[in-house]
């Protein structure tokens, strides 16, 4: 049994230098496999932008008004402190300037 392996080994072997001449140096090969891979996914991304394109305009432009609306909400944090947390666990966030209170209805007020 141990003499097939071992001619099975031996002739692995001696094919082994020979397989490896013929080939090209690893180089060449990884450079032209690099190219390849560098026109692919330049292509992909080419046709993935040209598919995607109306849609992002469709959001940018969808979005304008969004973005100005949360553009106010954002100046109007200046008017507030930064939140505090008390012992028992609550957070308040108190205005820089009080609001005025209205005047409370004249008269009776039904229930």
């Amino acid at each position: 049994m141990r003499l097939p392996a071992a001619l099975t080994l031996a002739a692995f072997v001696s094919l082994g230098p020979a397989a490896a001449q013929e080939t090209p140096a690893p180089r060449d090969d990884m450079r032209e496999g690099l190219e390849l891979l560098e026109r692919g996914m330049r292509q992909f991304f080419e046709g993935l932008g040209d598919e995607m394109e109306p849609a992002l305009r469709e959001l940018a432009e969808n979005m304008e008004p969004a973005l100005r609306e949360l553009l106010g909400l954002i100046e109007d944090f200046d008017a507030y402190h930064m939140p505090e947390m008390l012992p028992n666990g609550d957070i308040i966030i108190r205005r820089k300037t009080p609001l005025v209170p209205e005047e409370a209805p004249q008269g009776e007020i039904e229930i």
